[in-house]
């Protein structure tokens, strides 16, 4: 298998809509492969194609924890089926290296997609947990979506963009979503909140 090079931020290729897997080839059981092993390599959690240059309906995760065996999920042709709630969310990505910022996202999620064999399977993911942002994280790229399009706050966002000479958000790409803001807003907030206010009060 291989280690591929994963797409970085400012490349139009994160931005193109992707194909539905229309034939479960080799081909495709060894892209899936190599996605894995650059995921591994790259000590994420999730991988979609469009992050290694390829425009296929195909995301990868692994949401064990490092003491625990590897539990790969591999979702070919996803949809979404069910989106509820909503909660604030910590995140970064393997195609913005070391940039994190805080963004919306639904906290109850059922998802719909084919594995390497083409048989349909489920998955249903509720609160705040890693598989929750993670499913929405991946599926998002399938559809030319980056996790900073969800940011919450637009500044501070761009400030760490720019810290670690990245482009800033496209204002034409930000999402509003002025509904789970709000839902957001009126939750106590988490103790992921809270410990990232407590670094930026020392910085």
């Amino acid at each position: 298998m291989a280690i591929l090079k994963i797409v970085k931020y400012g490349d139009p290729r994160l931005r193109q809509k992707t194909k539905d897997v229309l034939k479960f080839s080799k081909k495709i059981k060894v892209l899936v492969a190599d996605m894995l092993d650059t995921m591994y390599a790259n000590n994420g959690v999730g991988l979609a194609a469009p992050q290694v240059g390829e425009a296929l309906r195909i995301f990868v995760i692994d949401v064990s924890e490092p003491n625990e065996p590897y539990n790969p999920i591999v979702f070919i042709n996803p949809k979404i089926i069910k989106k509820a709630g909503a909660m604030n969310s910590y995140e970064g990505c393997l195609s913005f290296p070391q940039a994190y910022t805080n963004v919306k996202r639904y906290s109850h999620i059922i998802i719909k997609a084919q594995n390497l064999d083409g048989r349909f399977f489920t998955m249903e993911s509720k609160g705040d947990t890693l598989l929750t942002k993670a499913l929405q994280h991946e599926f998002d790229h399938l559809n030319g979506i980056l996790f900073v399009d969800h940011a919450r706050d637009v500044d501070e966002t761009n400030k760490i963009l720019e810290e670690f000479q990245l482009n800033p958000i496209e204002s034409d790409k930000w999402l509003k979503e002025e509904d789970l803001e709000a839902e957001i807003q009126a939750q106590p907030k988490n103790v992921e909140e809270q410990m990232q206010e407590a670094v930026d009060g020392e910085n």
